[in-house]
């Protein structure tokens, strides 16, 4: 298991688990950020959400990002976790699939350059 913790722009992940059959990662985003609006060519993620409320943009949809809910983003679904309240966002993102390496993601949108 490769147990580590990155730092981002938009917040930070913790990888838990991370072998061939899956990979488990406790996700903070800060208030007012969001990752890049990606999809996943080998993988599909479930998230749970801890604490803090966001909406998630999947397919161009919003849904609303509450604690204690669980949100399924299927292989090749375009999403985007958004944290727009004033508490960072942290959820649980299980990841299953074939590959979950960190270049298996596809960037559609970046308000960080990194398209």
């Amino acid at each position: 298991m490769k147990n580590y913790k990155e730092e981002r722009p938009w917040g930070t992940f913790e990888n838990l688990y991370d072998e061939d059959d899956g990979k488990v990662k406790i996700i903070t985003i800060y208030p007012g950020q969001s990752p890049s609006y990606q999809y996943h060519h080998k993988r599909g993620e479930v998230w749970t959400v801890l604490s803090g409320k966001g909406k998630l943009r999947l397919n161009d949809e919003y849904i609303e990002m509450l604690p204690g809910k669980t949100y399924e983003v299927p292989v090749g679904a375009h999403h985007q976790p958004i944290n727009d309240g004033t508490e960072n966002l942290v959820f649980v993102e299980t990841q299953i699939g074939s590959y979950f390496g960190e270049d298996d993601i596809v960037r559609l949108e970046d308000k960080y350059g990194r398209i």
